[in-house]
């Protein structure tokens, strides 16, 4: 799978991971609809440390198409709702 970081880039992600990144989808997703935007900033940045950690970088002139984008770490609460459909950030 390919991910992309808004302003950060690419990476590829094996699909045994999803998984663990659903769990802290799930997460993100609670704490957005109780409004717990110390909890969101947190886990935002946990979910992209772990795409970071466990995913390989793609060079910065891949033109590959990304199959998850997630937001860069300094969006707002607000923008990530506009980026979220019915399933989260993470396919599932």
């Amino acid at each position: 799978m390919i991910v992309r970081i808004m302003g950060e880039g690419q990476r590829t992600l094996a699909d045994s991971h999803v998984a663990e990144l659903n769990k802290l989808d799930d997460k993100l997703l609670a704490e957005m609809e109780s409004g717990d935007s110390d909890g969101f900033r947190r886990t935002l940045c946990a979910l992209l440390d772990e795409v970071r950690r466990v995913g390989e970088p793609l060079p910065d002139d891949a033109l590959e198409p990304s199959e998850l984008i997630l937001p860069s770490p300094d969006a707002t609460l607000e923008e990530v709702r506009e980026m979220l459909l019915d399933d989260g950030l993470i396919p599932g």
